[in-house]
């Protein structure tokens, strides 16, 4: 569009030749404006003087144009602005809109070249005999201040305009311009832009965003009555609102058919139907940003917080949030709209928004060997008007805090796979025997961690652990206590390593603190077992190397980003790296992925499910408030979680969708939301077998017979008996004792 390419690069830096106002002109304004110099602090030098001195070019920046956040597939989620504006061609609006806005603002606009005498005049009069000070712009001069407008807000300027009490510096410089840009472009192309960027009342700016906002209709398809309302509105776009002030409107709004009557644009029937006509207002209002979201709002929310983070979209968040809501900015997702209708049926089947129980239900997606994120949901209304029991926040639970989440939930279990993974870098395997006997460490007993001072870190008070399962303190390998999430052989483990390692590998697994971004900290042993707290998104990318032989992509939302010109914004390639060796990965997924076949046949999953090839695990903390599941393929990495994130209450016995859990495990919703949800994607996103470990002592890797044995993997056993269907170890006492302040997160 021509005001669109005249108002950015295509004409940037081109020095516009000024051709002078007739020497009439110039003496009607000295006249006419010389007072506001004075008042207004322009400089001593004579108006020729200033003349020389102002750049003979017209500032041109983008003009402000909405942007808008799509999915992968084009499908728009949500709009930003400041200015609600649809830019058109002048063929799309109405010859009564054109008529209408020369009528009232201009009517020798296709006589001057820029600067009106005979306006300049006039004002001259009326000033002179009435005291006031009143204006001779034409359109021409009128774009040209909205466009300076226009630069000074995307600059940051404290003078964002010219409008209004002008200085004699001020008017000597519009005309110039206008007389400027008379010489670069036609009428029509003024006239187009004039009409896309000059206010219509409220945040409408552009005839077309003003034609839809109160009538519904494209500009092209105004008449006569609607027409002069909105040329009248230009004069004063508060006063003249017509939804605010319609009398106002209608009386203005028959000055300009009077006007349009007279320069022989009506005729008088025409004049006489616009002028008896109703308003007939029927208001379409455009809200803008994530609460409007077609969906995927919290989605929409986390684009803006990486917008709003990333240099490549301007030095600061004020120039960002700038570019955002007026830089017409095309931003492309990673969202797979399919997969999101999916989670959010599944997290609102789980826990309906605004049960009863106040709980909390979450998955979000990243797809493994690009950390894209496909999905984002939870069971509650992206509404600033927080209200948790009727389910309306804007805290994302799948996100870090600075990222528009809030502190995280304690991970439990989820956590055991990083232990296990150390294991196996030491040089360990999976079947290598554990002695998991030891329950409890005195105050004062020491782990290594030779990252710390000292090379070792001590408890400060007793740490008991224990186990839901009975008869489990005792020896057995280490994959058989990962399947059945034994809490004592994981921290007898951990003792035999250095927690430096384990914390080694859950930091280049991406692991961190939810509230400060920290990673796992050493020094409080009690993170082998979940203490700290983390973010969905932080597990589903971790797992997702898992998913792909060891590789780690960093979470991304983003896949293009460019503007209404075509530039294009570096929002970088996906972030990855081999953060495990393959075959450690192998030898890992061998003991998730019989632990995700066996939640799939206790939940009663379809074979199609069931055979599918997939990993996991389930996590709870100590207070039953957090629980989760993991699981993952090679197309899709997905954090499920339900909980209580307004604090610690335990969810046990607590109604939830209209049923009390007595124990409340990872396994009881989480596990069962995360195969709703995963079960249907197989068909669109197929799972590959994962590879193989090269040393093992079954000659069926994938025989889960093992674990029905005493865990050496040799001698025949009976199946532990667990309690309820609780695939998962917790606390025989939820109050044990404690190396860190959180307490241990003794439960999966």
């Amino acid at each position: 569009m021509s005001f669109v390419r005249r108002a950015t690069s295509t004409t940037a830096g081109k020095i516009l030749s000024f051709l002078g106002v007739s020497a009439l002109a110039g003496l009607l304004v000295a006249g006419l404006f010389l007072p506001l110099a004075v008042t207004g602090g322009a400089t001593a030098a004579t108006g020729q003087k200033m003349i020389e001195e102002f750049p003979a070019e017209l500032r041109e920046e983008p003009v402000s144009v909405p942007s808008r956040i799509l999915a992968e597939d084009g499908t728009e989620l949500a709009t930003f602005y400041a200015e609600n504006r649809k830019p058109v061609e002048l063929d799309r609006i109405s010859q009564e809109m054109q008529d209408a806005i020369v009528a009232i603002e201009d009517e020798r606009f296709y006589e001057h070249g820029g600067v009106d005498p005979q306006g300049v005049g006039r004002a001259l009069v009326t000033n002179a005999s009435s005291g006031t000070q009143q204006g001779a712009s034409t359109i021409t001069q009128q774009y040209v201040n909205n466009m300076l407008i226009n630069a000074g807000i995307l600059r940051g300027e404290e003078r964002l305009t010219i409008s209004g009490t002008k200085t004699y510096a001020d008017k000597l410089k519009e005309m110039k311009l206008a007389v400027s840009v008379e010489q670069d472009m036609s009428k029509e192309d003024i006239l187009e832009g004039y009409l896309n960027l000059v206010l219509f009342g409220g945040r409408n700016y552009g005839v077309e965003a003003a034609a839809q906002y109160y009538w519904g209709v494209p500009a092209a398809e105004l008449d006569a009555a609607q027409a002069a309302t909105l040329a009248g509105v230009v004069k004063s776009p508060t006063g003249y609102n017509p939804e605010t002030n319609p009398e106002a409107s209608v009386e203005r709004r028959n000055i300009v058919l009077n006007s349009m009557l007279e320069q022989g644009k009506l005729t008088e029937q025409e004049h006489e139907e616009a002028t008896n006509a109703e308003l007939d207002l029927d208001v379409h209002r455009e809200s803008t940003g994530c609460i409007s979201a077609s969906q995927a709002p919290y989605f929409c929310d986390y684009v803006t917080h990486e917008v709003l983070s990333n240099e490549a979209f301007g030095p600061d968040v004020e120039s960002r949030e700038q570019l955002l809501n007026r830089g017409g900015l095309e931003i492309t997702t990673s969202l797979d709209t399919g997969l999101q209708e999916r989670a959010q049926e599944s997290v609102e089947k789980t826990v309906p928004t605004g049960d009863d129980s106040g709980a909390g239900a979450s998955l979000v997606t990243v797809e493994p060997g690009t950390g894209y994120i496909k999905a984002m949901a939870q069971n509650t209304t992206y509404d600033p008007a927080e209200d948790t029991d009727a389910g309306n926040t804007v805290l994302n639970l799948n996100v870090d805090a600075a990222q528009g989440g809030g502190n995280g939930f304690q991970g439990g279990s989820s956590l055991k796979p990083y232990v296990a993974a150390a294991w196996l870098e030491s040089g360990r395997s999976m079947y290598d025997m554990v002695d998991a006997s030891q329950d409890h460490w005195p105050a004062g007993s020491t782990f290594k961690a030779s990252c710390l001072e000292g090379g070792s870190t001590a408890i400060s008070e007793e740490w008991k652990v224990n186990n839901v399962i009975d008869n489990m303190k005792r020896e057995m390998t280490a994959d058989f206590g990962l399947y059945w999430s034994i809490n004592t052989v994981m921290v007898n483990m951990a003792e035999e390593l250095d927690l430096c390692d384990i914390t080694d590998v859950s930091t280049r697994l991406g692991v961190h603190r939810a509230d400060d971004g920290e990673p796992l900290n050493p020094a409080n042993p009690s993170f082998i077992l979940g203490s700290e707290e983390f973010a969905p998104m932080t597990q589903a990318a971790a797992y997702a190397a898992f998913a792909n032989d060891g590789e780690y992509c960093a979470p991304r939302s983003l896949v293009s980003v460019k503007d209404t010109n075509g530039k294009e914004y570096d929002v970088g390639a996906p972030a990855c790296e081999q953060a495990l060796d393959p075959e450690v990965v192998a030898q890992l997924n061998e003991s998730l992925t019989n632990i995700a076949q066996r939640n799939a046949e206790e939940t009663d999953q379809p074979d199609s499910v069931q055979e599918m090839p997939m990993g996991g695990k389930t996590g709870t903390n100590n207070s039953q408030s957090s629980t989760w599941y993991i699981g993952y393929t090679s197309g899709l990495s997905t954090a499920s979680w339900v909980g209580n994130y307004t604090g610690l209450r335990t969810l046990a016995d607590v109604p939830i969708n209209g049923t009390a859990h007595e124990d409340f495990w990872g396994s009881t919703l989480a596990g069962p939301q995360w195969f709703d949800y995963m079960g249907e994607t197989a068909e669109d996103h197929p799972a590959e077998e994962f590879r193989t470990p090269r040393d093992s002592p079954f000659e069926d890797p994938g025989s889960r017979d093992r674990y029905a044995t005493g865990g050496d993997g040799t001698e025949p056993g009976n199946e532990p008996e667990r309690p309820g269907d609780a695939a998962e170890s917790s606390p025989d006492n939820p109050e044990a004792d404690s190396p860190s302040d959180s307490g241990p997160s003794t439960a999966p």
